[in-house]
C-alpha cells in the first residue's frame, strides 16, 4: 500500500484562482459546489469551504452515473445534514437543468424580496460555481447555458480564467477554475481524488493508485474485473496486472507490460468501464 506521506499540489494558478474566488465573492448571491459522487466527502475542499461560509449554497452530487447508486443516496443524506440544499444529478439528463434552476430561485428568492423592498425589480441571481478539478463544472455550465459556453475535457485544471455566463434573463453564472487544498495530510484521500482524475496522473504514482484500487475493489467490488477482464478473483498487483497484460495483449518484447496495464487498469475505472464504485 502507498506510504501515508503528505501530498502537495497547489500549483501558481490555484493560488492565483483562490484569491481571485475571494474578490468576486462580493458579487454572488449563490455559491454552487460541485463534489464528485466517487469521492463526495473527498471532494470537500476546506479551504474554499471557510471562504464561502457566508453565501448561500447550492450543492450538486455529480458524475452520479459512474458511482455506486447505493453509496450516492448515502451521501446525499449526509451532506444534507450541513448542506441547505444538495441535488444528486446526472448532468448528461437535460432535467438536470430544471431541478438546479429551482433550486437557484428557492435560494434567491431572498435577494428577489429584497430587491422588490427597495422598488427594484428583481435583478438576475448571481452564482458562482467552484469545485475540486475534473469534477464536471464546465459539464453542469453547458447543461445551464444548453450551448458550449465553457471547454469540457477529462482532466484537471483545464478551466483556467473566470467568465461570466447568462443561463437565462433571472439567472447568471460564473464559472471559475478548480481548486484543490494546499496539501492533503491523508494520502488516501488524495489517492481517491487522482483516481477519479481531480489530481495529475503525474503527481503520485501509477503503481500506487493501482495498488490502491484493487486493494478497495476486493474488499468492497470483489466481482468487479470479472466481466471487463474475465478475472475470477482479484489477485495480488503484480498478477492482476500480469494477467490484464496477457488478456488484452499489452507486451513489451514478448513480456507483460505492466506500465501499460497499470494506464489501462486506471484510464478504464476513470471513465467507468470497470462498473460503478463509491470510493468514500
Amino acid at each position: 500500500m502507498a506510504s501515508q506521506k503528505q501530498v502537495h499540489w497547489f500549483p501558481g494558478h490555484m493560488s492565483k484562482a483562490l484569491r481571485e474566488i475571494e474578490e468576486k465573492l462580493r458579487m454572488v448571491d449563490i455559491v454552487i459546489e460541485l463534489f464528485d459522487a466517487r469521492a463526495p466527502l473527498s471532494s470537500i475542499n476546506e479551504d474554499l469551504e471557510k471562504r464561502i461560509a457566508n453565501k448561500k449554497k447550492l450543492v450538486v452530487i455529480s458524475k452520479i452515473d459512474l458511482a455506486d447508486p447505493e453509496k450516492t443516496k448515502y451521501f446525499k443524506a449526509k451532506l444534507e445534514e450541513r448542506y441547505e440544499i444538495v441535488l444528486a444529478l446526472d448532468l448528461i439528463n437535460p432535467n438536470s437543468e430544471k431541478e438546479i434552476a429551482k433550486a437557484v430561485n428557492k435560494l434567491g428568492e431572498e435577494k428577489h424580496l429584497k430587491d422588490k423592498s427597495k422598488g427594484m425589480k428583481p435583478q438576475p441571481i448571481r452564482t458562482m460555481i467552484i469545485g475540486i478539478p475534473n469534477v464536471g463544472k464546465s459539464s453542469l455550465i453547458n447543461r445551464l447555458a444548453s450551448r458550449k459556453a465553457a471547454g469540457v475535457q477529462n482532466k484537471p485544471g483545464y478551466t483556467r480564467g473566470e467568465q461570466w455566463i447568462k443561463v437565462n434573463n433571472d439567472f447568471l453564472l460564473l464559472d471559475t477554475p478548480g481548486v484543490l487544498p494546499m496539501n492533503y495530510e491523508d494520502k488516501q484521500k488524495s489517492i481517491k481524488l487522482a483516481l477519479t482524475g481531480a489530481i495529475r496522473e503525474d503527481i503520485l504514482p501509477n503503481s500506487d493508485l493501482c495498488d490502491y484500487l484493487l486493494s478497495f475493489l476486493k474488499g468492497h467490488y470483489p466481482n468487479a474485473l470479472k466481466e471487463r477482464f474475465d478475472l475470477e478473483n482479484i489477485l495480488s498487483l503484480e498478477e492482476t496486472l500480469r494477467f490484464i497484460s496477457t488478456r488484452r495483449g499489452l507486451l513489451k518484447n514478448g513480456e507483460p507490460d505492466y506500465e501499460k496495464a497499470e494506464s489501462l487498469l486506471l484510464n478504464e475505472f476513470k471513465n467507468g468501464k470497470l462498473g460503478r464504485f463509491t470510493l468514500d
